[in-house]
């Protein structure tokens, strides 16, 4: 999956955000978790020192201080319930101090006194040796005859931070699992939801100009997905208006211009057959009349390819033999190549079967051919190859002229391109005859490349075949 892509984006920010949520809840339940567990603790040790003020300490100067503590010794047991109680004069002496917890996580004596102050009630943390937490309340009682006293009563926080403890354990582990889910999920539900936009995008990229009359899968989800199919389907459909009525524009005029041009040369041909024209007359309508035999190439070609597009060349189908069509063809247009001494050589398996419109086809073999003697200079070679590969046959047109530059291959199956003047040998050329070529390839479903260097060029046209070969 590309990190580029609409679909990981959203993946990653869906996971992104619930990690964010899940880690703030996290947090948030941890902390608020903490401060519940702590002043829950510290409000039950409050209020033991409430009651060991309200029940003991109201009566002290009757009682006494020692019956003070053994009470709380006795009622409270601080040793066995592993808590810490002191109980201490304003003037600092100790009325009672609980001994050392049963499991022995603190040291008592080792708690310092709480500083005077005005302050009722007070709560503190103090850490003692063994890495142990204590979380003491602090009361300040005034007894009835006016003396003060500090009530202090401490408990380990163990209990709190072993259930902290679980709880992070829990997040830590919960954590990764609940974003892993939601990646998982995020990765089904943008799945779903850009589905409907694969499919658009797999039927688009199917669409060219020989089958605009098709249209994109609509999702009828009355979203923003369904608004874009039809808006496509609507650009698809004007794009065919246009390139229809292209088309038609271009078969109407050619087809119309054939007439005239037709007409126009017959009538030159007949001025210039006329004995009483002076020279240069005769030159000048010899060049007009180039002109226009050029111009009924240009109008032939456009009319020729105009029929291609229309789908003419899938109407006259037949199986024949490429490799045989192939040789005929080089065979015919030899006497043109040895006026300019160039050899021609085929190189052919027999028995190449392919379906298509034998005259276009052989039409491609007399383009590529004919571009082929046009760009080889004297004495010159061509070579004609016919093959298989791959369930597909393989016709290659090379030469050893003068090559096609680097910038101009990407261009040469344009309409009316033409290589510069100082490269061409062809000056008069229409620039349509490898458009040609490039058009009854496309009706065919073939591919037709080229390759060019200094040392020459090399056309490669690439079919199906319609049965395996036979064994020669």
């Amino acid at each position: 999956m590309s990190t580029r892509s609409i679909r990981f984006r959203l993946i990653a920010w869906y996971a992104g955000l619930l990690t964010g949520v899940f880690l703030l809840l996290g947090t948030l339940m941890y902390l608020n978790l903490k401060h519940f567990l702590e002043n829950d603790l510290g409000d039950s040790q409050a209020r033991r020192a409430s009651q060991i003020a309200d029940t003991l300490l109201a009566r002290v100067h009757e009682t006494g201080e020692a019956y003070v503590a053994h009470e709380v010794k006795d009622l409270y047991e601080p040793e066995v319930n592993d808590r810490f109680i002191r109980v201490t004069r304003s003037d600092g002496h100790v009325v009672y101090e609980s001994g050392p917890p049963k499991d022995e996580s603190f040291d008592p004596t080792g708690i310092p006194p709480l500083a005077s102050s005005s302050r009722k009630a007070s709560r503190r943390k103090l850490r003692v040796p063994g890495d142990k937490t204590l979380l003491v309340a602090a009361l300040n009682y005034r007894t009835p005859d006016g003396t003060r006293y500090i009530i202090e009563v401490g408990s380990p926080l163990d209990p709190v931070e072993t259930m902290l403890d679980r709880l992070f354990l829990q997040l830590a582990l919960g954590l990764p699992i609940a974003v892993l889910v939601a990646i998982c999920g995020g990765y089904l539900l943008v799945g779903r939801a850009l589905a409907p936009v694969d499919h658009i995008a797999g039927k688009a990229s199917q669409i060219t100009q020989h089958n605009l009359s098709e249209r994109l899968p609509v999702a009828y989800t009355a979203d923003e997905i369904e608004r874009l199919s039809l808006s496509l389907n609507h650009m698809i459909a004007r794009l065919e208006d246009a390139f229809l009525n292209s088309k038609r524009f271009v078969a109407d005029a050619s087809h119309e211009l054939r007439t005239p041009l037709t007409t126009l040369r017959v009538e030159l041909e007949n001025i210039v057959s006329d004995g009483h024209l002076t020279p240069e007359l005769r030159e000048t309508l010899g060049s007009v009349l180039e002109e226009v035999e050029r111009l009924t190439e240009i109008v032939e070609g456009l009319f020729a390819i105009s029929r291609l597009d229309a789908g003419e060349a899938q109407s006259e189908w037949v199986s024949f033999d490429l490799a045989e069509l192939v040789t005929t063809t080089a065979d015919q247009m030899g006497l043109l190549a040895e006026d300019k001494g160039i050899t021609v050589s085929c190189d052919v398996k027999p028995h190449v079967m392919v379906e298509g419109d034998r005259a276009r086809l052989k039409q491609v073999v007399v383009n590529l051919l004919d571009n082929a003697i046009k760009y080889t200079p004297p004495k010159g070679a061509i070579h004609l190859r016919v093959a298989t590969a791959n369930s597909h046959a393989v016709l290659e047109v090379s030469d050893n002229g003068i090559g096609i530059p680097a910038d101009a291959l990407p261009h040469v199956f344009d309409r009316f391109f033409r290589v510069d003047k100082a490269r061409t040998r062809d000056p008069g050329g229409a620039g349509l005859g490898l458009s040609i070529v490039k058009s009854i390839c496309t009706a065919h479903g073939a591919t037709v490349e080229t390759q060019s260097n200094r040392n020459g060029s090399v056309f490669r046209v690439t079919l199906p075949v319609t049965h395996p070969t036979k064994p020669s």
